[in-house]
């Protein structure tokens, strides 16, 4: 299992991570709570990479926050943080809420970020790539969109190619706003399912993208990321 987390890991936990832990993304841990701490790892920092409109950043640290056991994303432009690396069959966890401090507000409309997975190493860096998004809204958190002509089968129906596709939740599960959310992805051999808070809030099956890399929406709506992992399933 691998652990996204933006701060080092002790020598003791290395040990055991070269046992029982594979592939590095952010940072690895062998326990299921994050690190404290005030330093970064730059190494793991440097399994992201960073986009704003028409711009690639290589340390992600240049555009977003890596700290207090999280990632923050804000800031004046849309973009996103992308992992390096490519997953096939996986099962990914991690933790969402909305930043609420006064000082990160920007706008009064209804906050939007994603989840995106499954975005090929072909795509090129735009907003947004080619992909899988579980999405993260208020009011539609569970969603699926199928980004530039990604196609899935959901409930019976394979939805048609387009830019943008949307799928609605089976069950509305998000938390009120500034507490913590889970999200769990589980991506088998074209068949997406994802839930929230516990709950199955929808599934896909046969998708045209069935593996790739793994995306972090920040669409002007201030928000916290923790207890990112990553899970290979064979």
């Amino acid at each position: 299992m691998l652990y996204f987390d933006a701060f080092t890991y002790s020598t003791a936990c290395m040990f055991k991570t070269l046992t029982f832990c594979s592939a590095i993304f952010l940072v690895i841990s062998c326990s299921n709570k994050l690190h404290s701490g005030k330093s970064l790892s730059n190494d793991g920092v440097a399994n992201w990479y960073a986009y704003v409109k028409d711009h690639k950043y290589e340390k992600a640290s240049d555009v977003y926050q890596f700290t207090d056991s999280m990632i923050r994303l804000h800031g004046d432009k849309a973009g996103y943080l992308m992992s390096n690396k490519s997953y096939g069959d996986f099962e990914l966890t991690l933790e969402f809420r909305w930043n609420m401090e006064p000082a990160y507000q920007r706008g009064s409309g209804k906050k939007n970020s994603g989840v995106m997975y499954n975005v090929p190493d072909t795509a090129h860096d735009m907003l947004w790539p080619a992909g899988i998004q579980f999405q993260v809204k208020e009011g539609a958190t569970g969603d699926l969109i199928l980004l530039e002509n990604v196609t899935l089968t959901v409930r019976d129906t394979t939805r048609a190619p387009g830019k943008s596709v949307a799928v609605s939740r089976l069950s509305e599960q998000e938390k009120p706003l500034g507490q913590w959310n889970t999200i769990l992805i589980r991506n088998i051999q074209g068949k997406c399912s994802q839930y929230l808070n516990g709950i199955l809030v929808n599934e896909g099956t046969n998708a045209s993208s069935k593996t790739g890399r793994i995306l972090l929406q920040y669409e002007g709506s201030p928000i916290d990321f923790r207890n990112i992992a990553v899970k290979t399933l064979k």
